[in-house]
């Protein structure tokens, strides 16, 4: 099936630390998924756990049937693509198309092919304009969506975003939910890690709370955001809307301003 498997997962660094323990998971190819949780919760050694760059310790991955244990990173890579949270760990290539072209052309991928995707990539993250240019010598933000472009350019099966709303702006939210639309369509699987609550909120119906090295909830966002005890275990907050409801005992499962206004509109009803 296609399918992300994690079944039994624990991940030991090898200083020994135990970074993840015990991970029973399943995340369709058609999902979009958000994990969240605290720093040291286990989320990032996780998702490393889901494209080969961890191999469990214990356990089993399974990347639509594949055994992440019988395969490099690199074998992997065509089938999950990871997005760095700081896309200069990522970047090596002196200018944005290179970048873009570089895995294609890895892949072996004919001339025509290989400018076909670039092109593609770089419409739909909206830099095209920059094509040319070195990637150290542009804005951080357009160099995350860089290494969007160059993981979209081999169209995985699964892509990973790891913190992907860190720094930008409004409008470049609107091309990551863009993004995320034309994910869904295609229907290429996408695991987020972010301390962005409101863009979880609005954006996935699958979420995945980690904390001390355990998934300890999932479900959506009105599920967990409503449980006082997940909250408290992971350290996570409510969106600005829900910390207001809450505050205020309209209700713990507010989301967005809407929810507030309806549920003050039902107050002043009553």
């Amino acid at each position: 099936m296609n399918q992300i498997v994690l079944d039994h997962v624990s991940f030991r660094y090898p200083n020994g630390f135990l970074a993840n323990e015990d991970l029973n998971l399943v995340i369709g190819q058609n999902e979009q998924v958000a994990i969240i949780g605290q720093n040291g919760a286990g989320k990032t050694t996780a998702v490393k756990l889901m494209n080969g760059l961890n191999k469990p310790t214990k356990g089993t991955v399974l990347i639509n049937g594949m055994d992440t244990k019988e395969y490099t990173t690199a074998q992997i890579a065509k089938h999950v693509g990871y997005v760095f949270q700081n896309p200069d760990d990522q970047i090596f290539n002196q200018t944005v198309y290179d970048e873009i072209a570089y895995m294609p052309k890895y892949y072996k991928y004919d001339e025509n092919e290989v400018k076909k995707r670039v092109h593609e990539a770089v419409d739909i993250m909206q830099i095209r304009e920059f094509l040319k240019s070195n990637p150290y010598e542009i804005p951080y933000t357009i160099r995350k969506f860089v290494t969007i472009a160059s993981i979209l350019v081999v169209e995985p099966k699964y892509i990973i975003l790891d913190e992907p709303t860190a720094g930008q702006d409004l409008n470049g939210t609107k091309i990551l939910v863009d993004l995320l639309s034309y994910l869904q369509e295609k229907e290429t699987g996408v695991i987020t890690i972010t301390h962005d609550m409101e863009f979880v909120a609005d954006n996935f119906k699958r979420v995945i709370v980690m904390a001390n090295k355990h998934i300890i909830a999932d479900g959506t966002a009105k599920e967990i955001f409503s449980k006082d005890e997940v909250i408290a275990e992971s350290k996570i907050k409510r969106t600005e809307m829900g910390i207001i409801g809450n505050e205020l005992n309209l209700g713990k499962d507010i989301l967005n301003p809407k929810e507030l206004v309806d549920a003050v509109k039902n107050r002043m009803g009553d």
